[in-house]
Formats: C-alpha cells, sequence, structure tokens
C-alpha cells in the first residue's frame, strides 16, 4: 500500500521548514530519503512508530502579495493540500493570529481534508497566547517549538491519529500492477490510451489510493493488469510546468503500490535529472522496470540511431542496466503491442524462484572462475546460498566473514547470476551473513 502524504502549510515565516527539519530529523535512523527528490528538501519519508508517511514541505501560502513566482508558489502549494492525507497548518504562536492565517485557513476549510492546526514557537506552555488561534475554527491549536523540539513527538503522535488506516489492496495474485510514469508532456496519456486501445476487455474504472487518480484494471490473453495511471497530471495540464515538482508525490505512491514501473523517456529530449530521480526510486524499491523510449516517430534516423540512443541510455541510467529498452510511437502505435508482453517476461522473472542446488552450483562455479581478492591475507569464501524473497528476486550468501565483500565482487556475483538466469527488468537483491549470524 502506498505511504500517507502529510503536507506542512502555512503563510511564509511561520517555520514550516523548521518543524518539517524536526520532524524527519528528530528519529534520524528510521528516516529514509527518497533517491534525488530529497535533493530539494522537498519530500521525505518517514516512520513513527512503526506507521509510514510521507512529509511534504511547501512554500508560504501569500494571498494578499501578488506576482508570478508568488502565485507559483501558491499553486504548488494548493497542488500539495489536494494531494495530502493529512494536513499540518503551521502557525506562528508569537506573531499572533494575521489576516494571512485566516485566508490559508479559509482554502482549508473549502479543501475538506483533515488539519492538524500547529502553533509553533510556544516555549512557554504557561502562556496560552496561541489560544487566539481557535478563531480560525480548525479545531484546538497543538503548541510546539520546532525550534527546541518541544512537543513534537506529541505531534507525530497526533499525525498518526489521523492517518489512513492499513489496507490489504485486495488484488488477486494473478494481478500484474503496473505504473505508467513519466514526466508531462512525454506521451504518457498517450500510451496509457494506446496500450488499452480497441482490443480492451473487462475494463473497469477502480478508484484510487489518491482522491484524483484512476486505476485501469483490464484484461488481455487471459492475464489480469492493473493499470495505475495518475490522472491528476492530465486533469491539471495548463498548470502542470509550475506544479511539475509536485507529481512527484503521485509517482511515488504509484511506484509503492505496482509490481513493473513503465518509464516514459521522450526521444526527443532524452533522460532528465526528474526521469533519474523516480527511477532511482524504482530501483530501491525492488520494483520491475522497463524503460519506453516514446516519441521515436520524431526522430530522424538511420541505421545507427537506435543505437546510439541505447548507449546514451544505458550511460546515463547505468544503475538500471538490467531494465530493457523499447523504442515505441504512441501516435503509430510502433511497437506498442509489444509492451504487454514485455511486461509479462518482467513479471515472470520478478517472480523466479531458483533452487539451492542451482543457485549454488553458480556462485560455486563463479568463485572458482574468479576468486575474490584477499584481505590481510584472509579470503572469502562461500558456504552456500539461498534464496528468501521474490519480488524482487532476494538471495542470501552466508560466508566466513562478510567484512570481506567488496562492491566490486558483489556486481560481479549479480552478473553471473543474469548471466545464467536473465532476470531481464527486475532488480536483484544479494545479502551477505558471516558465519553463525542470524
Amino acid at each position: 500500500m502506498s505511504k500517507p502524504v502529510v503536507a506542512v502549510v502555512g503563510r511564509p515565516n511561520v517555520g514550516k521548514s523548521t518543524l518539517f527539519n524536526r520532524l524527519v530529523g528528530a528519529r534520524i535512523a528510521i528516516v529514509e530519503d527518497i533517491p534525488g527528490v530529497t535533493r530539494d528538501r522537498l519530500y521525505k519519508d518517514a516512520d513513527w512508530n512503526g506507521r509510514s508517511f510521507t512529509l511534504v514541505d511547501t512554500g508560504g501560502l501569500d494571498y494578499e502579495e501578488e506576482g508570478e513566482i508568488i502565485s507559483n508558489v501558491r499553486r504548488q502549494a494548493e497542488l500539495a493540500i489536494a494531494e495530502a492525507d493529512l494536513v499540518l497548518f503551521v502557525v506562528d504562536a508569537r506573531a499572533g493570529l494575521t489576516p494571512a492565517d485566516e485566508a490559508v485557513a479559509s482554502v482549508l476549510r473549502r479543501s475538506e481534508k483533515p488539519v492538524i492546526l500547529v502553533a509553533n514557537k510556544v516555549e512557554n506552555y504557561q502562556n496560552k497566547d496561541y489560544y487566539e488561534f481557535y478563531q480560525l475554527g480548525l479545531g484546538d491549536p497543538f503548541p510546539v517549538s520546532a525550534l527546541e523540539g518541544l512537543n513534537t513527538g506529541d505531534l507525530l503522535d497526533e499525525v498518526l491519529k489521523h492517518l489512513p488506516a492499513r489496507e490489504d489492496l485486495g488484488e488477486e495474485p494473478d494481478v500484474i500492477k503496473i505504473a505508467m510514469l513519466g514526466r508531462p508532456n512525454v506521451g504518457k496519456s498517450s500510451l496509457v490510451n494506446a496500450i488499452l486501445g480497441e482490443q480492451r476487455v473487462v475494463v473497469s474504472e477502480i478508484p484510487g489510493t489518491t482522491r484524483d487518480a484512476i486505476d485501469t484494471a483490464f484484461t488481455r490473453e487471459g492475464q489480469n493488469y492493473l493499470l495505475i495511471d495518475t490522472a491528476g497530471i492530465r486533469r491539471r495540464a495548463r498548470i502542470v510546468e509550475a506544479t511539475e515538482k509536485y507529481s512527484v508525490i503521485r509517482a511515488l505512491k504509484a511506484i509503492d503500490r505496482c509490481d513493473i514501473v513503465l518509464a516514459v523517456i521522450d526521444a526527443t529530449s532524452g533522460v532528465t535529472e526528474q526521469d533519474k530521480r523516480l527511477i532511482g526510486y524504482s530501483h530501491e524499491k525492488g520494483r520491475g522496470l522497463v524503460l519506453l523510449v516514446n516519441k521515436w516517430d520524431l526522430v530522424v534516423k538511420d541505421d545507427k540511431t537506435m543505437d546510439k540512443y541505447t548507449r546514451q541510455i544505458r550511460t546515463e541510467l547505468g544503475f538500471v542496466d538490467y531494465a530493457p529498452i523499447l523504442f515505441v510511437s504512441a501516435l503509430t502505435r510502433q511497437r506498442v503491442p509489444k509492451i504487454l508482453s514485455l511486461v509479462n517476461q518482467v513479471a515472470s522473472y520478478q517472480s523466479m524462484r531458483l533452487s539451492t542446488a542451482d543457485l549454488n552450483s553458480v556462485l560455486r562455479e563463479a568463485f572458482l572462475h574468479s576468486p575474490p581478492p584477499s584481505y590481510k591475507g584472509r579470503k572469502l569464501k562461500l558456504l552456500y546460498a539461498t534464496q528468501v524473497a521474490v519480488k524482487p528476486p532476494r538471495f542470501v550468501l552466508f560466508v566466513n566473514d562478510d567484512k570481506l565483500v567488496h562492491f566490486s565482487y558483489l556486481r560481479y556475483l549479480e552478473n553471473q547470476l543474469r548471466q545464467a538466469y536473465l532476470f531481464t527488468g527486475t532488480p536483484l537483491q544479494i545479502r551477505f551473513r558471516s558465519r553463525g549470524e542470524r
């Protein structure tokens, strides 16, 4: 199930970013950075008392000033509110209630989202000045000091009370869940329509986990699929440039819920930083991956063009060299029929389970063919190996000392497994354990 989203909003200079950093930094050992995305310090996945959620920082909501930049920041924050399962509305207890706070509160009341009113900069709880925020009509103000870290743990407890309850997605085990990801204007929606096409059967609309997303269930040649798409990007096409950063929330939710990611790359612009971020997140989550290079009909080609593009993509996305690349055109439907065939192939490799005998045979041969380098006179020895999970395939190798494992040798063993069994489109997770380690 995808993680709930908690948005931190408020007018400028009330301490939103300080609170954001405090909430994700106070328990740094249980906070996970989202690859590439958190460079801008806007998103972080956090875990509190065993519950995970995504915390989103926003720019200040200012309804008194005008200007293009202010307007864009305002739209971004409003989109974050629309995406959120819970909103933390931060106000400044020292400055007191302002007309700007009232304007933000009005927006939040119209959104009908659950709201926790956070009165920041309260270092003395005997001082009840923050009581004036009751006038906003958003419930009891929750006093904290983000700078000092006062009451922030209790705030996280309160956050958990408002998050959606854990649920089982309920899909049948033979359903392949596919997430179609891509930046605005790469032809993602056109590819969705091309895949469904005229041959679709048993198609139904299922409400997604986000309020503005629609999942499409369909069957093709006896195989059931669930296509996870982010319809909100299509409906907000006119403002997509100003809100592109916040489309990441929908993409992360889709990745969390899917088995296989179809990452759409624009052939006319190549791999972008946002492509790398989302694909990196997919890789770390262990999802199957297919790279779709769309708009191939717009590229002037010769007999070497496809090889050239393939080399460029492999250079930019070297960390997912296992992912197959398919050059397609949603407009002309070139190679579109091959997409589901490739998805089926990746799904089969995701679920592949090797016998312990076959696995150990391949790895022992790998050790014999290229022995690991010794370290201070000690050499890594393989005792035995076993596969412990699928989706993605996960292996545990028991060795004499896991501290002797070098990253390059880990890559070598992964390559040997792929040579023997391909594992097209799926990451492999290999862990080493020392002798006697539980």
